[in-house]
């Protein structure tokens, strides 16, 4: 399984043939290396609503007829677009063909701003666990400290998680290096950093932080293999 990072909170996971993206922000997003032309999905996975976090999805999921899952309301709201989705819950686990997704908790905000300066109440937010090929991997959203990602880590051994850091709308450096103790993953990359001027930080001050030194630092483009 390769699993590479794009700036933001942008994944993307290659498994059996298949491309998994998960919160495709790609145009706006001035630290990216895709370009919408050339990202061919056949899943996309949404933590939550927010529109640096949904980005391109439904551009790319009727291209490529791509599945969209996410939470049951961010789900509604594309369906009516006429994008193919896969609706979920917190606590929700579901086997797809390419893969398990469950989503877990997450403390944030989840609203989508339309080109009409009208925002659209999008659930509540996720973190998502994705497992296949005996792996298994956390994107943790945007979200908050909270003490049950002790629980998340006991419950689902983690090859990967990938934790916000930025610090004013999620996790700063120093609680996101908590939560990589109560976690547990065998390898910690950061993301959700340096997009904006609020959430500036070196990721390689994260990485010195992490007791047990076991934080990597992707580049835009950059790829894990497990």
């Amino acid at each position: 399984m390769r699993i590479s990072y794009h700036g933001h909170s942008v994944v993307q996971i290659h498994t059996n043939g298949k491309t998994i993206i998960i919160d495709p922000f790609i145009t706006g997003n001035q630290l990216t290396d895709l370009k919408v032309e050339d990202v061919k999905p056949d899943v996309i996975i949404l933590s939550h609503g927010h529109n640096d976090h949904v980005g391109d999805t439904v551009d790319l999921a009727k291209k490529h007829d791509a599945l969209v899952v996410a939470n049951h309301e961010i789900a509604e709201y594309l369906s009516w677009q006429g994008v193919n989705t896969h609706g979920m819950h917190i606590g929700g686990a579901h086997q797809f063909e390419f893969g398990k997704v469950k989503l877990t908790q997450a403390f944030h905000g989840s609203s989508y701003t339309t080109d009409n300066n009208e925002i659209i109440y999008c659930g509540m937010p996720a973190g998502i666990l994705f497992m296949n090929e005996g792996k298994t991997i956390y994107h943790a959203g945007d979200t908050g400290l909270f003490s049950d990602m002790k629980l998340i880590g006991e419950r689902h051994p983690l090859d990967i998680a990938f934790l916000p850091i930025g610090d004013n709308f999620t996790m700063g450096p120093e609680d996101a290096a908590y939560a990589a103790q109560l976690l547990k993953a065998k390898t910690v990359v950061p993301m959700h950093y340096n997009t904006f001027p609020p959430i500036k930080q070196d990721p390689y001050q994260f990485i010195e932080m992490l007791a047990d030194k076991n934080g990597q630092v992707l580049r835009p483009g950059e790829a894990i293999e497990i």
